[in-house]
């Protein structure tokens, strides 16, 4: 099981912008945190322009926490790789494997919360499941450091090679809760990873996923399936909501009660008796994007659930 936690949360609801070296010092401060604690991992966002402007470049801030960290991973869950050209791409996780070799995870989405954000990077939002397709297959080839030909609807590629491969390899996860998501994730990703779903809803999403997988002859894939929590935590349920509530429907324009339901929020112990669920549906990442009366008390708090759980 590996837990990670999202570093950006206090930010989204703080009226203070923070940035250069006080932003650093605030990361380094929670990285460490992490580490002392035993999180696995530092879970990044990517988004370009969200809801009017909001976002952070995905690939950018992994290879931040990579170099702020010797021995933390990063897990960019997901990086909207159909906005993107897969060559350029495939070179810029080249290059970050290279400093730190085993410890970056991709996930890959579509971009499906803000339809505007696509149509801004010049994308077609109609078309973006199939260019999310057709870059996906180029940049799991390119990854593998094969020399590539291909032409396509979108891309069009003679001879291409990105030099040297990632070793060990960058898993690569499919993120999305629709059905034609979780074809793409069988015939292309190394796992799944979900959000805004049942326990019920993600067991059922697993194995269709690892079934579309054998259906493409992909049998020997060592899959590694995840699921995204916003959270809130507090001395009981009431204080949890008034942590997480106001940063969701600010992100997301959307009044806490149509979250609800998704959301573990509580003690500890509470979160723990949610996710349980989603670990005994096959789950091996746990990824939270915490908010707590601090951020040091939400990576204590997370590392507390992986306490309970047992890991």
């Amino acid at each position: 099981m590996r837990f990670g936690v999202n570093l950006m949360p206090q930010l989204w609801v703080d009226d203070t912008l923070v940035t250069g070296a006080a932003l650093m010092r605030r990361r380094q401060r929670l990285l460490e945190r992490m580490a002392e604690t035993g999180i696995d991992h530092v879970m990044v966002g990517d988004h370009v322009t969200f809801h009017g402007g909001v976002g952070n470049d995905g690939l950018t801030d992994a290879a931040v926490v990579l170099a702020q960290h010797d021995t933390l991973a990063a897990y960019l869950g997901v990086y909207l790789l159909g906005l993107r050209h897969p060559v350029t791409v495939a070179r810029q996780i080249a290059t970050m494997a290279q400093f730190a070799p085993g410890r970056l995870t991709l996930g890959v989405g579509l971009a499906g919360d803000d339809r505007r954000e696509v149509a801004a990077c010049g994308v077609d939002p109609a078309t973006r499941g199939r260019r999310m397709n057709e870059a996906l297959f180029l940049l799991r080839r390119l990854l593998a450091g094969e020399e590539v030909a291909h032409s396509g609807e979108f891309f069009d590629l003679s001879g291409v090679r990105v030099r040297p491969a990632p070793d060990p390899p960058v898993p690569l996860i499919v993120g999305g809760r629709s059905e034609a998501a979780l074809r793409r994730a069988g015939r292309f990703g190394d796992g799944w990873l979900g959000i805004w779903t049942s326990a019920r809803r993600c067991r059922q999403a697993i194995a269709a996923v690892e079934a579309h997988g054998a259906d493409a002859g992909r049998s020997h894939v060592a899959w590694a399936h995840g699921m995204t929590f916003w959270c809130g935590f507090g001395g009981d349920r009431a204080e949890a909501v008034r942590h997480v509530a106001p940063g969701m429907e600010a992100l997301y324009r959307t009044p806490w009660d149509s979250f609800e339901r998704y959301i573990p929020h509580g003690t500890p112990a509470e979160v723990a008796e949610f996710v349980a669920g989603y670990v005994d549906a096959g789950c091996t990442t746990l990824n939270f994007i915490a908010f707590a009366g601090s951020e040091e008390a939400a990576v204590d708090a997370v590392a507390e659930v992986r306490r309970i759980l047992g890991y």
